[in-house]
């Protein structure tokens, strides 16, 4: 053979063994951000809250309003609050469907429906809950029985509600009012089986 043909065998030998090797090196740097990429589902998720405290999303201090959709009338047979990471949770709970509803901060002092008699309510602030199509006594019945037992005035044991008060029943509406420490944002959640309106005042 050639001396020029054996130096250019040299060559090109030399060349593809460097071109294969830097080949291998490449396929290991595509492979590595495969491995380390988060899943799409991880990005979309929102982080868990610092200690396990709701972050309310989506509460505010505006009005929150849902026409009534339900023939039969909404009766009432509890209510209940309790306390909560990062809110107050008050509970409406009926026996055969959710009513419309209106949740708003209402200037005091609170009126009662149809007499309009002054409802004194603890706290520097109401938050006023009207369920409409609603009632706590059952009139398809000849006596109007009571659906809701329960007592028409109380103060829970939570940080921001005050008072749980029923300020009215009156032509298919039935009002209760929330006295609360401070103005706080809130969110308004309906829940089934059992029908239920639930109210969350942020807490601190």
């Amino acid at each position: 053979m050639p001396a020029g043909s054996s130096h250019l065998t040299i060559v090109l030998s030399a060349a593809l063994a460097g071109a294969a090797l830097l080949g291998g090196c490449g396929g290991g740097g595509n492979e590595k951000p495969t491995t380390t990429t988060t899943p799409p589902a991880a990005t979309t998720t929102a982080p868990e809250p610092t200690g396990g405290i709701d972050p309310m999303a989506g509460a505010s201090t505006k009005p929150v309003v849902v026409r009534a959709t339900n023939r039969q009338t909404a009766l009432l047979t509890d209510v209940r609050a309790a306390r909560h990471e990062g809110y107050d949770r008050v509970v409406f709970q009926f026996r055969n469907a959710l009513p419309g509803y209106d949740v708003r901060y209402v200037a005091l002092p609170v009126h009662q429906d149809g007499s309009g008699n002054v409802v004194p309510v603890q706290g520097r602030y109401v938050a006023q809950i009207r369920m409409e199509n609603a009632l706590d006594a059952d009139l398809t019945k000849a006596s109007a029985p009571l659906t809701y037992h329960g007592p028409m005035r109380f103060s829970p044991a939570t940080p921001e509600v005050a008072e749980l008060v029923r300020s009215g029943s009156f032509e298919g509406v039935l009002t209760w009012v929330a006295g609360l420490r401070d103005r706080v944002d809130y969110r308004v959640r309906t829940l089934n089986a059992p029908p239920r309106l639930v109210v969350d005042f942020r807490n601190h």
